[in-house]
């Protein structure tokens, strides 16, 4: 899980640091309002739980806090379940958890941004993108770097297309990124975990410059799907053995209802190998 996110972290807004993974984070208080700061996530193997560490700015709403997090590291899964279905290909790897998010907005912006990009140009671009439109920690600023939160849909909503090509992010990604700001505003796009998932991924292909492949990675990270499977995904076919969407998606099918970590074991056996 740290490898994934390391390799994806936006600086302003995550760090990953030995086996702590830290981020900004807006939060709901119990009383209605919301509170920004900063989590800390570290792995305690010896009691088999994460230990979470909340800025002092989100006192009050650590459960809520908890409830953000907890599906962003898959913590309910049963990795023998999963193994049960996908046999061989777990591999060492049994406790491969899904990836999730605190903010399912960012993910679908970020999915945007990395289409048809390497990972680390995604990174760059992300990275742009926060540091001029997401909104800076309250003062004084986390004293690791920790300098920004990830812009609101209503914020990113108001933008004009020129906006975000001086950041290098061309028309149509950012045509796509403000329709899909404008959809959450209007609350016409509900991302959460646990979300009716046909119709989810129906209404973010209705928005020009989303595909099946961005829109199932959405689903994937923002939802907790457990059973996406991004059509036309190059490692995936390139591990499979085949040129053929069609092929692959029809050998995928063993691996219901789990494909989701199916594609997470295929993606990390290639990077294996390419390191």
């Amino acid at each position: 899980m740290l490898d994934f996110l390391a390799a994806r972290a936006v600086p302003a807004t995550e760090q990953i640091s030995g086996a702590t993974y830290r981020r900004s984070m807006r939060v709901n208080s119990p009383g209605g309002s919301v509170l920004c700061g900063t989590a800390s996530i570290s792995d305690e193997p010896r009691r088999q739980a994460l230990r979470v560490e909340l800025s002092g700015s989100l006192a009050g709403a650590e459960q809520s806090a908890a409830e953000r997090i907890a599906p962003m590291f898959d913590v309910d899964r049963d990795p023998s379940a999963v193994a049960a279905v996908l046999g061989e290909l777990v591999g060492v790897d049994l406790g491969l958890r899904l990836p999730g998010t605190v903010d399912p907005f960012e993910i679908a912006v970020r999915a945007i941004l990395g289409q048809q990009v390497t990972v680390a140009a995604a990174r760059t671009i992300a990275t742009r993108f926060v540091t001029a439109f997401g909104p800076e920690l309250p003062q004084p600023h986390d004293e690791r770097g920790l300098t920004h939160l990830f812009p609101t849909p209503d914020t990113i909503a108001c933008l004009e297309i020129r906006q975000l090509g001086e950041l290098g992010i061309i028309r149509a990604r950012g045509e796509a990124i403000i329709a899909l700001a404008r959809a959450f505003s209007s609350n016409g796009l509900r991302l959460e975990a646990g979300a009716a998932v046909a119709p989810t991924l129906a209404a973010l292909i209705a928005i020009r410059g989303i595909g099946p492949w961005t829109a199932h990675y959405i689903a994937m990270r923002a939802l907790g799907w457990t059973d996406a499977f991004p059509p036309g995904d190059v490692v995936v076919l390139k591990a499979m053995g085949t040129r053929s969407p069609a092929a692959a998606a029809a050998l995928a099918r063993r691996w219901q209802p789990w494909r989701s970590y199916a594609v997470l074991h295929l993606w990390r056996r290639s990077s294996v190998r390419a390191t």
